[in-house]
C-alpha cells in the first residue's frame, strides 16, 4: 500500500502505552512510531486512518495452532483453502499463523505439506495473514488420547517419515504434537532437536514418569493443555502434572470456555508465568460459519452453540472461538492488562517460534502487523504486514 498512517491512536507499546501517538508504515514495514506532535507530512499518504474514536493498536495475533476456518480446512491441500483461511483469520486480528495438520494417511499428508511449502513460498502475500510455518499435528500420537484424530491413520513415531516430510514442505514445520513415550530412545524427538523444530507432548498417554523423562530429554511444549493427554491424578500426576510443574515447558491453552473450566487459568499463570502461555484457537473450518455439519479429517463434526464435537462419538473436535474472542476472555477470566493480553497472543508466539524481531511487537523495522480496537473490544482494523487485510465497514468513514 505504499505509505500508510495510523493517526491519534492509543498505541501498546511492548513496555508503555503511548497516547495521542502515530504508526507510519511503508511497504511491509513499520517506518516509524511516535507523538503526533512529530508525525511527519502526510502529503505522501497513500491511505490515513484517524484512530482517535478507536480503542487500543496492538500487534496483530498470532495462531500457532489453527486448522481451518470459514468453510476451509488446510487438509484440503488446495490453495484456494489455504488463500481462504488466511482472509478468515485476518477479521479476527490474526496476522500470522501456524497451518496445522491432522492425523491422515500418510499419502495425503505428504501431498497436504507439499502444498502449503509452495504456498508459503509463492503465494502468501500481504494484505492476509502470513503462514509462518506447519505444525503437524498427528500422526505420531497414542490412540488412548486420540480425541478427534482418525484412529485408522495414527503410526508410530518415525524419525525417517519427518525427515521426508520436512524436505517436502521446504523445512516449513516449526512445531509437532506427537506421543513421546511411543518414541524409542527418542530417535523422533533427536531429529526434532537437530533441525530446530519445537516438539510437544499431545494427544498423548504417557504417565507422569514418562513425562517428566521425555522433558528431561528434550520436549518443551505441551499441545492444547488438559486436552488429549492424561490428566492429574493424586497417584499419578499424568502429563498435566509434568508439565505444569516443569518451568521450561511451554503450554498451549485454548480459552473458549468449554476446553477447560476458566477457573483453571488461574492455576495455569500461577504455576507458568504468563511468559510460558500461548494462546490457540485450535480453530476448524466451521469457525465463522452457521451451526451444522462439517468435516475434519474426514470424520464429520457438529458445531452447535459454540461447541464442536464429532457427530460419531462426541467427542472434542476443535473450535470457532476466534484469537479476539480468546483474547478478550483471557482479559475478563483473568483481568489481564493490555500488555499482558498481548503478550499471551503475540508476544510469546513470536518468542517461541524465534520470530521477535520481526513479530509480537509495535516497533520501528518490525512487519507492519497491526490491529485496531474497538472501544468494545472489536476488531476495526487488521493490516497484515502493510496492506488491510480486514476494515470493519464504516469503521473509519
Amino acid at each position: 500500500m505504499g505509505n500508510v498512517y495510523l493517526l491519534n491512536a492509543t498505541i501498546a507499546l511492548k513496555d508503555s502505552i503511548l497516547q495521542e501517538g502515530f504508526i507510519h508504515i511503508k511497504e511491509e514495514k513499520i517506518e516509524s512510531i511516535g507523538k503526533m506532535e512529530n508525525c511527519p507530512s502526510l502529503t505522501a499518504a497513500d491511505r490515513v486512518f484517524d484512530c482517535s474514536e478507536k480503542g487500543y493498536v496492538i500487534p496483530g495475533m498470532i495462531d500457532i495452532h489453527v486448522h481451518g476456518a470459514a468453510g476451509f480446512d488446510f487438509m484440503d491441500g488446495k490453495q484456494e483453502a489455504f488463500e481462504g483461511i488466511a482472509r478468515a483469520l485476518a477479521k479476527e486480528g490474526t496476522t500470522s499463523f501456524l497451518a496445522t495438520t491432522i492425523t491422515n494417511p500418510v499419502s495425503h499428508t505428504s501431498d497436504t505439506l507439499k502444498s502449503l511449502g509452495w504456498y508459503k513460498e509463492d503465494s502468501n502475500g500481504p494484505g492476509v495473514a502470513e503462514m509462518i510455518g506447519i505444525h503437524l499435528e498427528g500422526p505420531f500420537i497414542n490412540k488412548e488420547q486420540k480425541g478427534a484424530q482418525p484412529e485408522s491413520a495414527i503410526i508410530v513415531p518415525n524419525a525417517d517419515l519427518f525427515k521426508e516430510w520436512q524436505e517436502l514442505s521446504g523445512n516449513t514445520i516449526k512445531v509437532i504434537t506427537y506421543a513421546p513415550e511411543l518414541d524409542t530412545d527418542f530417535e523422533l524427538l533427536t531429529e526434532l532437536e537437530r533441525t530446530n523444530v519445537i516438539p510437544s507432548m499431545g494427544h498423548t498417554n504417557a504417565t507422569y514418569d514418562e513425562s517428566i523423562h521425555a522433558i528431561q530429554q528434550g520436549v518443551t511444549h505441551a499441545t492444547h493443555l488438559f486436552n488429549g493427554m492424561k490428566g492429574m491424578h493424586h497417584r499419578d500426576p499424568g502429563v498435566v502434572g509434568a508439565v505444569l510443574l516443569q518451568d521450561d515447558v511451554h503450554v498451549e491453552i485454548i480459552p473458549d470456555g468449554i476446553h477447560f473450566h476458566p477457573d483453571l487459568l488461574k492455576l495455569i499463570v500461577k504455576m507458568k508465568g504468563l511468559e510460558r502461555i500461548l494462546a490457540i484457537t485450535d480453530g476448524m473450518r466451521a469457525k465463522g460459519l452457521p451451526d451444522g455439519e462439517y468435516d475434519l479429517g474426514g470424520q464429520q463434526v457438529t458445531s452447535l452453540d459454540g461447541k464442536c464435537t464429532l457427530t460419531s462419538t462426541g467427542s472434542l473436535a476443535g473450535s470457532i472461538v476466534t484469537m479476539n474472542d480468546v483474547r478478550l476472555n483471557l482479559a475478563k477470566w483473568l483481568e489481564l492488562s493490555i500488555h499482558d493480553q498481548v503478550q499471551i497472543t503475540s508476544m510469546n508466539q513470536a518468542n517461541r517460534l524465534g520470530l521477535s524481531n520481526r513479530k509480537g511487537s509495535l516497533e520501528s523495522g518490525k512487519d507492519a502487523d497491526i490491529v485496531v480496537i474497538g472501544r468494545d473490544g472489536e476488531i476495526e482494523l487488521t493490516i497484515c504486514r502493510g496492506a488491510v487485510g480486514y476494515e470493519r465497514s464504516g469503521a473509519f468513514g
